[in-house]
């Protein structure tokens, strides 16, 4: 019996986080079968909390509703944890790939924004930054732009993990 009040108070706890769901993209695709085509639609979803944390996902279903329902499940379950600044920018300048598309996000001054196109400002805004300079290099593929940024997300690194990484205080790193 103590097993469900927890589930219950796990369920809650993910309820009260507040997620933002941004479709990127819905297409309209379509699978040759015996009897003739079969028609679906696939949905590109981000989903973030403002607050660092954010996930790219794919749903595909027969209709509009159900694909951007599977999306959002599977965009939650890859998210990744983005380390901020104070100035709500990236710690230094990164570089994603994902497929045939590159990102290229370069840490900015407070009060520039966010400078990106496509599906890259739309995965930058729901992660919670507000200052950053990115460029997409390569594909125009909204998928490929979006999983290519939460790439250059992940390998960003704070000065801490570099100083414990290297085995110095943060002190040596900013000397």
């Amino acid at each position: 019996m103590p097993k469900s009040k927890s589930r219950r108070r796990g369920r809650a706890k993910e309820k009260d986080t507040n997620w933002q769901e941004r479709v990127v993209q819905i297409r309209r695709v379509s699978k040759v079968v015996k009897g003739g085509k079969k028609l679906s639609f696939r949905a590109i979803v981000v989903v973030g909390n403002e607050n660092g944390q954010v996930g790219v996902g794919v749903g595909k279903a027969a209709d509009v509703i159900g694909a951007v329902r599977k999306g959002v499940a599977d965009a939650k379950k890859q998210l990744v944890d983005v380390s901020l600044t104070k100035s709500s920018s990236i710690t230094h300048v990164s570089n994603g790939i994902a497929g045939g598309a590159k990102v290229f996000m370069r840490p900015a001054a407070p009060g520039t924004g966010v400078i990106a196109g496509g599906a890259v400002r739309t995965v930058l805004e729901l992660a919670g930054v507000k200052n950053i300079l990115a460029k997409q290099l390569g594909s125009n593929s909204p998928l490929n732009n979006a999983r290519a940024t939460i790439d250059a997300l992940d390998s960003l690194r704070t000065f801490s993990e570099v100083a414990r990484e290297r085995g110095i205080s943060i002190e040596q790193i900013y000397a």
